[in-house]
């Protein structure tokens, strides 16, 4: 049943229903059409040109791939493009929590970046969680991320600054956190993900790959059930 807002209800549970079923529209509207630019910068800078040409050797998952399940035996792999200013990937995140306590014992879920080019930190974001990922802080970050999104997206300004914090919080060596933001090996292991995903047809977050085939989905019940009958 379609749940009607009534006029009591509080403005954010409306607003939280709202993205919420703003992902399934978007994951069923999901094409496989390849972006031609992207930037990841930590500090304010204006975009840069993103490799128009995809790699020949793009990979669904690398070995530098962050893995957020270890299941002794996979049955099958989830692999997730996401943004990390993206509302969709913000409303998507209840339910893999669910499916990961579910299934992570027999899945591998992955995380790979994809900062949209119309997201002002989309791009800093991914760099300041990859920064955090090099002192074994990646899911923290990640986390963190997307638990204040609400407070730091959609901003005009670089956040930068935020993200440090939140870096600070996590008790990382913050003279290592600064030396990989502003590293053009941090934004490269980000541009490498970009690639990949431009290459195998991601167009949009969050794009789900299971079992190296790319998901077109419209509800969770959907979802649920590939997961089941990839396990079986």
């Amino acid at each position: 049943m379609t749940h009607q807002p009534t006029r009591t209800e509080p403005d954010a549970s409306r607003r939280e229903r709202r993205i919420r079923a703003a992902i399934w529209a978007l994951l069923a509207a999901i094409v496989a059409v390849g972006i031609v630019w992207f930037i990841v910068a930590s500090s304010g800078n204006e975009p840069e040109s993103a490799p128009t040409t995809a790699p020949i050797n793009a990979q669904l998952v690398r070995d530098n791939s962050h893995r957020v399940t270890a299941p002794a035996e996979e049955k099958a792999q989830l692999v997730e493009f996401l943004d990390f200013e993206c509302e969709s990937c913000l409303a998507a995140v209840p339910l893999l929590e669910e499916l990961k306590a579910e299934y992570g014992d027999r899945v591998t879920f992955v995380h790979r970046y994809f900062p949209l080019p119309g997201h002002r930190n989309s791009g800093t974001s991914a760099v300041a969680v990859e920064a955090a990922a090099q002192q074994g802080k990646y899911e923290e970050m990640a986390d963190r991320m997307f638990a204040t999104q609400q407070e730091w997206g959609e901003g005009g300004e670089s956040k930068a600054p935020l993200f440090r914090t939140y870096a600070e919080d996590l008790g990382l060596d913050m003279a290592a956190y600064d030396r990989a933001v502003v590293s053009e090996s941090t934004r490269d292991r980000v541009r490498e993900d970009v690639a990949d995903g431009t290459a195998l047809g991601v167009s949009g977050t969050p794009t789900f790959f299971l079992n190296g085939k790319m998901l077109v989905l419209d509800s969770e019940e959907q979802f649920r059930q590939l997961l089941a009958d990839a396990v079986r």
